[in-house]
């Protein structure tokens, strides 16, 4: 076997100095780079902004018709009044007259006629009777009347649907 010689005495080390100020002058020099392109790019976006108001292939805007406006201002009120609708006391309204032979099917409020329309399906013909009871005993609710009701006959319990129309109280 051969003999390992070990050299315990480090080389000398080299000054740090060099390499430091090599990493402070390239970091310096990436900062200016990242300014300057930021400033490029935001100079750019102004140039391209300004370009397109002055562009000549910018079509004029034509003149909405004065019927169309209103029309469009007549559909917002629409809108506006059916989200203004108290639908919490409706909700609680009809919650209130619910029973367990009676299933909501359908429920329309129509703020423009101040109308409630509510489509049902009850067991028999005394459910329905008592949940139209409860509805005209309603705070919320006036003129409460059956639009129609029929049996259906394709079901084997022999179910009724109906249809109630009242009017809505307090609704502006």
């Amino acid at each position: 076997m051969k003999r390992l010689e070990l050299d315990f005495i480090a080389p000398p080390r080299r000054p740090l100095w060099p390499g430091a100020l090599l990493l402070a002058a390239s970091l310096a020099v990436a900062g200016a780079l990242g300014m300057h392109y930021q400033n490029v790019r935001v100079e750019l976006e102004r140039l391209e902004t300004a370009d397109g108001l002055l562009s000549a292939e910018r079509r004029p805007q034509r003149a909405i018709p004065k019927e169309r406006v209103e029309e469009e201002a007549k559909n917002a009120e629409t809108v506006v009044r059916q989200l203004t609708l108290p639908w919490a006391s409706l909700v609680g309204t009809i919650e209130e007259a619910a029973t367990r032979d009676v299933a909501i099917l359908q429920l329309q409020p129509d703020a423009q006629q101040r109308l409630l329309r509510l489509t049902a399906e009850a067991r028999h013909q005394k459910a329905m009777v008592e949940y139209l009871r409860r509805l005209v005993s309603a705070s919320a609710l006036t003129d409460v009347h059956v639009v129609s009701h029929q049996v259906q006959q394709e079901d084997p319990l022999r179910p009724i649907q109906f249809a109630v129309q009242a009017s809505l109280r307090g609704v502006p």
